[in-house]
């Protein structure tokens, strides 16, 4: 079933296919309108989490944010994981993820945003402008089919997407024991690139993701999977964004 080959490793062929077979008249059908309303209703989760974190790290609760972030990065991932395996819970468990995920997105703008207050004091809107403005500058291409996600495009998105993936754990691994890759992290002309690439790289797994998401609307996938398929796209979302800031903040040292 080559239609669910992403580069979101939330959004696979296994799990669809293991949704397919549940008994979708006890659930319903899923559509794109209800996953992409579960979709908003997430994102708002995540918002409204993420100026909770922003607003308590203004106050200089700085260590209760930091507690928060861990939280958020480690409860996030536990509950992600939860949902790739039992993603009829997904209804359950995808808005607490919106949540962690605010909290811990939330304490890091903050962070990036006093880091740059006085050079570049509107770094963070900049990074959430953009990240909206390429999300649906993706969600235009893929919906008029001016780009079309073909078999070729899907494979190439995603060895690239696991090729980040792993340059990503080299890195962390090489950290730990002492090993310095500040090449991927300063802001030098080639980390600048390193950090363009990710950044289109992400952005591309988003028509992967609405690809995967029509697909399983199509074939009757239970309503369930909306929730899930909702969350699916917040990470990649999320992703985006992230990279968005780090590019930013790089550029902004350059001046």
């Amino acid at each position: 079933m080559s239609a669910f080959k992403t580069g979101n490793p939330t959004l696979t062929e296994k799990i669809f296919d293991k949704s397919i077979h549940e008994t979708a008249g006890a659930f319903g059908v899923m559509s794109i309108r209800g996953t992409m309303n579960k979709f908003g209703f997430l994102l708002v989760m995540v918002m409204a989490s993420a100026m909770y974190s922003w607003n308590l790290y203004a106050e200089g609760n700085t260590s209760t944010v930091t507690t928060l972030m861990i939280a958020g990065a480690i409860g996030g991932l536990v509950l992600a994981m939860v949902m790739m395996f039992k993603p009829n819970w997904s209804g359950y468990i995808a808005p607490a993820y919106g949540i962690l995920e605010g909290l811990f997105i939330g304490g890091i703008s903050a962070f990036f945003n006093q880091m740059f207050a006085k050079t570049h004091p509107n770094l963070v809107l900049q990074a959430v402008g953009l990240t909206l403005g390429v999300a649906l500058s993706m969600f235009l291409l893929y919906n008029f089919r001016i780009i079309s996600v073909t078999n070729r495009l899907r494979s190439i998105i995603m060895s690239a997407t696991m090729g980040i993936g792993l340059f990503y754990l080299i890195t962390w691994i090489l950290g730990m024991f002492g090993v310095n890759m500040g090449f991927a992290f300063d802001n030098s002309l080639l980390s600048i690139g390193i950090s363009l690439f990710v950044v289109g790289i992400a952005a591309m797994n988003l028509l992967l993701d609405f690809d995967s998401i029509e697909r399983a609307a199509e074939m009757g996938a239970p309503k369930f999977m909306e929730w899930y398929s909702a969350f699916a796209l917040l990470v990649t979302l999320v992703w985006l964004y992230l990279e968005i800031l780090k590019l930013l903040s790089k550029l902004s040292s350059r001046d």
